[in-house]
């Protein structure tokens, strides 16, 4: 999903107008571009135990994305997302993946809206799928480019602004579908005499707040990615697609509205995980550009978002 947990790098996406924030495309125009960016660890949490593994050394994941937002009216978005991801280890003799991972496609909605003192609250109601593109191996982390589970989430949302200021808190309940392997048997905390594993479930919060304008967006966000089920990596052992992984992570976004050319945007993030289990302690950054058209029958002079 979007922002995408890859395995145990937590990386977060860039981001225009996205199902992680508060804003909307007007009616009829189009947000669409590319984004690039790379996720980096070197220690990681064994457990509770943060630790290196030398015959890992430095683990990278690139992922290079093409993400669309659609107006359908000024309260109703839908979004979608196509990633392109690799991996690859420093050190040993575990082999780095690449491939298209997991569509991404979401329903954003304002559910409610009211003016509080000085400000405006929005309640928004997101729903989303995801589902693999091809058919990439799950079952070689840390360097898998997926966990191959099909997803659906909700999300609630709450995004208050007042003057050029912000905050936004979402909640998000992650349902995902069991994974085939291409073996016949598994170990987690028992031997498993089939190739199907059962995931489980996972819940993501999110906060963020800054500035935002017309040209510029400028915030901070920290955010709670928690499995709910799992086991710990075993120790000195390989990790496992069901496993417990747990990531809090903070961070920078940025973006800017160009004058020069009307609708054209670019972004960058920046963020870092501070605390885990059984993930990577990453550090990422990225950055995109994205174009806004506008597909009314009346032309309109601002394609900025509301």
């Amino acid at each position: 999903m979007i922002p995408l947990l890859l395995l145990l790098s937590a990386q977060q996406q860039v981001q225009a107008q996205t199902d992680i924030d508060g804003l909307f495309m007007e009616k009829n125009f189009f947000c669409i571009g590319p984004t690039i960016g790379q996720s980096s660890w070197k220690e990681y949490w064994e457990g509770t135990n943060k630790r290196e593994n030398l015959n890992l050394g430095r683990v990278r994941t690139t992922t290079a994305m093409v993400m669309g937002n659609y107006g359908v009216t000024d309260k109703l978005n839908i979004l979608f997302g196509v990633p392109y991801v690799k991996t690859k280890a420093g050190a040993g003799q575990l082999a780095g993946q690449k491939g298209f991972q997991d569509l991404s496609f979401f329903i954003k909605w304002i559910a409610a809206e009211k003016h509080i003192g000085k400000g405006h609250l929005k309640g928004i109601l997101i729903g989303g799928v995801s589902t693999p593109l091809s058919d990439y191996t799950p079952d070689m982390l840390p360097t898998s480019i997926g966990l191959k589970s099909k997803t659906a989430m909700l999300r609630l949302m709450a995004d208050y602004q007042a003057g050029n200021w912000f905050g936004t808190l979402s909640g998000t309940y992650n349902f995902r579908s069991n994974v085939e392997l291409d073996r016949n048997t598994y170990y987690t905390t028992q031997m498993h005499y089939t190739n199907e594993v059962r995931m489980p479930d996972a819940s993501y919060i999110n906060l963020r707040a800054g500035y935002r304008s017309t040209t510029w967006i400028l915030e901070a966000f920290a955010d709670q990615w928690k499995t709910l089920g799992g086991y710990d990596i075993t120790k000195n052992n390989m990790p496992f697609i069901s496993n417990k992984m747990n990531a809090t992570r903070v961070g920078v976004h940025i973006k800017y509205e160009t004058d020069f050319i009307n609708g054209l945007s670019f972004v960058a993030d920046a963020g870092t995980t501070v605390a885990g289990r059984n993930v990577g302690k990453s550090t990422n950054y990225g950055g995109g550009i994205f174009y806004i058209m506008d597909f009314s029958k009346k032309k309109k002079t601002d394609k900025s978002s509301k």
